[in-house]
């Protein structure tokens, strides 16, 4: 399974290479809502209905269902003279952790200081960075457990509670956000996947689920986050700086609690057209400020990180793109020799190949992706197929699956071996 899951990337690797054609243009990023712009003051409510079923394909801990919710959609805009306002909320029930929920994904005020700073106040969801379902400079919040229970992608992207300003000079622009309390990723705990716990050395789901301490809800304990953007042409330049903590729960407290080490990142980010496609780039060092000397083994090491990627239309109607993305664990001489189970230290230098292909068909009403994370480093991969129908203006029928498969229970993608799902989801909109 994972020698096709290395044949799987290094065919859409193949079939990349730069062709003698005119570019396209393409934006920023691919994160963005399309929304018609209403008339001043009128309030236009769109959303949706959906309906999700997953199961698990392999094993029943800690349940058999991944998915398995009702879930309704509102949103809407309203424009006035000097500022916007904007909202965009969820509600459902979930049969698996049997509650009601409700999430707010945006509740924000626009307005403008001057001809040249934008300001944008409130609960909402933040990205930048080049990467494909890779993060290198973008520390905002994720929610992994929805990514691998079968929802749609726009969830991976968890809102938070933010500041974010916006200046547009001359030759470089000035993203600044501050998130006055720390949003931590949704890590898995238990509660829907198993993954490996280290203290019993097995693969299962922790009873109570996993819990971390997080930083104090004073403005002393936010984060900031730096961009510095500008086009030349047609290449994207920029650079970043994160101050905060680790999204995940990565350090260990004497006493076995577990919490988010503090954190800065800095990094820079290049995107251009070539050849018939897109390049990017993309590198981050993560400075681990309570362990800069790599010798305490409950503290994650600094890393450097780096992203290269190029996608492009294969053939009509058939977009591809591949990502080789690694790690390098500073000091990891230290970390092995001050950890308890030096097995079970990170290899030095970390590797993953990403692949997506795309292919809408039937005048764009079925879409059918694939996309493939396999680590040569770690020996482990994830699958994730998927197969959208839209029915009408109305209803979209969507299927699809994780894969997982690893060697090692202690990596990335081999821990949640026994998590493979498949799901389907139908969608009504108005």
């Amino acid at each position: 399974m994972r020698r096709i899951g290395l044949m799987v990337v290094l065919l859409c690797w193949s079939s990349t290479l730069p062709a003698a054609e005119s570019p396209p243009e393409d934006g920023w990023d691919d994160w963005g809502d399309d929304w018609d712009e209403p008339a001043a003051g009128r309030l236009v409510w769109t959303g949706f209905v959906e309906g999700g079923l997953g199961v698990r394909t392999d094993g029943t801990e800690p349940h058999r269902a991944t998915l398995a919710e009702l879930r309704a959609r509102a949103e809407t805009e309203w424009v006035g003279d000097a500022v916007t306002l904007a909202f965009k909320g969820d509600v459902w029930n979930d049969a698996v952790t049997e509650a009601f929920d409700a999430e707010l994904r945006e509740l924000t005020a626009s307005f403008s200081l001057g001809e040249r700073v934008d300001v944008t106040a409130g609960q909402q969801v933040l990205t930048w960075g080049t990467g494909d379902l890779v993060f290198l400079n973008d520390l905002f919040p994720k929610d992994f457990q929805s990514f691998f229970a079968g929802r749609d992608d726009e969830y991976l992207k968890a809102p938070s509670a933010s500041i974010r300003l916006t200046h547009y000079g001359d030759a470089v622009n000035t993203d600044l956000v501050w998130t006055p309390v720390f949003e931590p990723d949704s890590y898995l705990t238990g509660e829907r996947f198993s993954f490996y716990l280290p203290g019993a050395g097995v693969i299962g789901a922790p009873e109570p689920d996993l819990s971390a301490d997080e930083p104090d809800g004073d403005l002393a304990h936010g984060e900031i986050a730096l961009r510095l953007f500008t086009r030349r042409e047609a290449t994207e330049y920029a650079l970043y700086g994160y101050r905060g903590y680790y999204k995940q729960p990565a350090g260990v407290r004497d006493d076995g609690t577990l919490y988010h080490p503090k954190l800065s990142v800095y990094g820079a980010s290049v995107r251009r057209p070539a050849g018939s496609g897109v390049f990017n780039a993309e590198l981050a060092w993560y400075d681990s400020r309570e362990d800069r000397g790599g010798d305490d083994p409950r503290v994650p090491n600094s890393q450097a990180r780096l992203l290269f990627g190029y996608e492009r239309e294969l053939i009509r109607n058939w977009q591809v793109g591949v990502q080789y993305y690694a790690e390098w664990t500073d000091a990891q001489d230290r970390a092995e020799a001050a950890a308890v189970d030096p097995a079970l230290v990170p290899d030095e230098l970390r590797s993953l190949l990403t692949a997506r292909i795309t292919g809408r068909l039937n005048r764009e009403t079925l879409t059918l992706s694939l996309f493939t994370f396999y680590s040569p480093s770690d020996d482990d991969v994830h699958y994730r197929p998927q197969a959208s129908y839209r029915l009408s203006d109305a209803w979209t029928v969507t299927a699809g699956a994780n894969l997982f498969a690893g060697d090692s229970p202690a990596t990335f993608f081999g821990q949640l071996d026994r998590n493979d799902n498949a799901w389907v989801r139908v969608t009504r909109y108005y």
